[in-house]
């Protein structure tokens, strides 16, 4: 009976220790998936990127295309986080334990934050470069700047930001040379090009055409008056010593006669050179953007331009804010940047003043001009209103 108690109280301990044993072990695995779940949400927090500040301001001609600069930096920012936070997870002393997790969370996609609205994320060594589908034709001072880098906020777009002046100026280069120029597209991208030249060049719908008869163009066009006096602005703030606005725009002050064989008032003659483009383009393949309205209803007019384009409504009032020391909108987070993004200061600039007199003229110059173009294009600008 003895020998009974003792070995009944010799063996107690035995159950009692395994239990222990249990909870000892399900306490350590807790602590080890803990562990391992805020190894990887720090490691995830310290790869994610800073702001890439992007953008370019410039409109002249030699304009640097600073934003795919800055997207090619970016690609090889992503790939290397990737590559890293791979590297990080193999190496983890937890990987042996959860390898299914590990691949699962190397595999995840880039935050979402870098992706959207972003149209520079194409792999270097992914897509093809390919001759324009679109063009920006003109014209100049119209607002063309302003609309293609709100174009390029879109994900289906992507542009060079120069302008190549091939039909114009480098037609002899070939079209293998323009190819080159242009940035890689994946299936379903349209490539773009803007050159405000274009519109008043009278080989470039011809040229074009022989290119791709299919191509769409888009021509931002101002009222002539006010376009005049912006192109004068610029060639005066780069040529101070330039005769007076008044001389260039008269042939004769006393009879009011206008000169129009200088080439800033030719430009405003859009009806003459829109019956050029007719020969070799159908009016279905032009869309007019009114150079106003991109000002006042930026979202409505790049509305148009993306059900033109073929492309969903991706680019909306919520990309923009006014910017009232400017006077002209501008993007709350441009193409390969975080941050809101203007034009430079060589867009905005302050018109000198104009003789009432001088204007009152030119507008009456340009009327009949302007109703053709109404006529033509079924749309009434309010220019002459």
């Amino acid at each position: 009976m003895l020998w009974a108690s003792m070995a009944l109280s010799g063996s107690l301990p035995e159950p009692l220790s395994r239990s222990i044993f249990r909870k000892f072990v399900v306490m350590l695995c807790s602590l080890l998936m803990s562990l391992y779940v805020f190894y990887c949400l720090a490691e995830r927090s310290q790869s994610l990127p800073g702001p890439i500040i992007g953008g370019s301001e410039e409109e002249e001609p030699g304009f640097l295309d600073l934003a795919s600069m800055q997207s090619g930096k970016r690609k090889r920012l992503l790939q290397r986080m990737k590559e890293q936070r791979v590297r990080l997870i193999q190496r983890s002393p937890l990987s042996h334990l959860f390898p299914r997790i590990g691949v699962a969370y190397s595999l995840q996609e880039e935050p979402h934050e870098l992706a959207e609205g972003d149209s520079t994320l194409t792999p270097l060594e992914d897509g093809s470069k390919k001759l324009p589908q679109a063009i920006i034709i003109g014209v100049k001072k119209g607002g063309t700047r302003a609309l293609l880098e709100f174009l390029r906020v879109h994900p289906d777009i992507r542009a060079v930001g120069a302008e190549p002046h091939f039909f114009d100026r480098n037609y002899d280069k070939g079209l293998d040379w323009y190819r080159e120029l242009m940035p890689r597209t994946l299936d379903g991208q349209i490539t773009m090009e803007k050159t405000p030249s274009y519109f008043v060049t009278k080989e470039a719908p011809a040229r074009i055409s022989a290119m791709s008869k299919d191509a769409k163009l888009i021509v931002v066009v101002r009222d002539p008056v006010t376009r005049v006096i912006s192109d004068y602005t610029q060639t005066l703030s780069k040529r101070p010593d330039i005769p007076s606005f008044e001389s260039l725009t008269f042939k004769n002050r006393t009879t009011g006669l206008i000169d129009t064989s200088w080439s800033a008032i030719q430009i405003g003659i859009y009806a003459k050179h829109l019956e050029n483009w007719l020969l070799d383009f159908p009016m279905a393949q032009i869309l007019f953007v009114s150079g106003e309205r991109l000002i006042t209803d930026p979202a409505g007019e790049l509305g148009r331009v993306q059900d033109f384009l073929g492309l969903k409504r991706i680019i909306t009032d919520k990309h923009f804010y006014f910017n009232k020391t400017k006077g002209f909108p501008c993007l709350k987070k441009a193409e390969g940047s975080s941050k809101p993004h203007c034009l430079g200061k060589t867009k905005g600039r302050i018109h000198p003043t104009i003789n009432p007199e001088v204007v009152q003229r030119l507008r009456e110059f340009y009327r009949p001009f302007n109703m053709k173009f109404y006529q033509m294009t079924g749309h009434d600008f309010g220019w002459d209103s």
